[in-house]
């Protein structure tokens, strides 16, 4: 699948349900505001982040504007009950506190649209990712989750796009192998699915062992999410939403003593080397802070001399099978 966004590149807003923090009002809305002003045209979203905060307050924001103008993405394989949960934890403590319950079932998918639709203020979705059915989610319940998927969300979501009430759908998750399965199966065809933290310039060497081939062959497109792997890149605490270890910080370090050698930012070499892949339809870091927004775009047009991606492999911190930018 090819969709066209702009520039490849969207907006993660995983944040928006405040994710680590309670985000001030101001701030989420300026961001938001400030990723429309800068020409930013695809948005994802999902029901988990912040127990349905983020598509509310993405919808406040877009409902302002025509919906021809816009790529939103979300996800389903989560309801949001109108029971509370008073002790939240986890990525979203600070959201919502709306239980939030798994269903990958043909009928759950169809209520988590409609609860969606709902809370962004709109009448369709482009793209619907089943979210998280995935070992780092579901430890070893994850093949049977995969399962209830398979015979609900995936053929539902087949339906909708063959009738045109979707254009795309696929998985959003944050390993390989779920992608990796789901292209093999008879009775669905993803064809655009979301890789979170799985091909950055930090952690890409499982990717390109089967998914990304396998992307290529099946025709199904990929966005790239946590670009920075949770920020560990550009010297955050998390890598890949959990406390980054000390190898993770040494490896970061590597990075930045061949960024510094050649005068090159690091949020630069991360989103181009994501979106150098032809797979790669767009790449969707999320933000809370307005002024991270002209960073992003000022990255991907950074001119990042060769020389930099030849000590990069030199020093074995890339694959050698990774397309590069050009």
């Amino acid at each position: 699948m090819t969709i066209n966004i702009k520039g490849k590149i969207g907006f993660g807003t995983a944040p928006l349900g405040n994710m680590f923090r309670d985000i001030p009002e101001k701030e989420w809305t300026e961001t938001v505001q400030s990723v429309w002003d800068h020409g930013i045209r695809y948005f994802d979203t999902a029901p988990l982040y912040g127990a349905g905060l983020s598509e509310i307050r993405l919808g406040e924001v877009l409902s302002n504007y025509n919906r021809n103008d816009y790529i939103l993405s979300t996800k389903v394989g989560r309801l949001i009950s109108d029971e509370k949960e008073e002790n939240k934890e986890g990525l979203f403590e600070f959201g919502r506190k709306n239980k939030v319950i798994d269903d990958y079932t043909a009928d759950g998918t169809l209520r988590s649209i409609e609860q969606s639709l709902e809370r962004l203020k709109t009448d369709r979705l482009d793209i619907v990712y089943v979210h998280d059915i995935s070992p780092d989610f579901h430890g070893d319940e994850w093949l049977t989750k995969f399962d209830e998927a398979r015979n609900g969300a995936f053929l539902v979501l087949s339906q909708l796009r063959d009738e045109g009430v979707i254009g795309s759908w696929g998985l959003g998750v944050n390993t390989t192998v779920p992608i990796e399965l789901a292209m093999e199966l008879e009775n669905a065809h993803p064809d655009l699915s979301l890789s979170a933290t799985q091909y950055t310039l930090m952690q890409h060497e499982r990717a390109l062992e089967r998914m990304m081939p396998g992307a290529q062959k099946k025709g199904m497109g990929i966005v790239v999410g946590g670009p920075y792997n949770s920020g560990a890149l550009l010297g955050g605490n998390h890598f890949d939403y959990v406390e980054a270890t000390p190898d993770v910080k040494k490896h970061v370090q590597q990075l930045n003593e061949v960024a510094h050698r050649f005068n090159v930012n690091l949020k630069a070499a991360a989103l181009q080397f994501s979106t150098a892949h032809p797979a790669v339809e767009a790449v969707i870091p999320g933000s809370t802070r307005p002024e991270r927004i002209k960073e992003d775009l000022d990255a991907m047009n950074e001119i990042i001399p060769k020389e930099f991606w030849d000590e990069l492999l030199e020093r074995q911190l890339l694959s050698t099978k990774a397309p590069l930018p050009k």
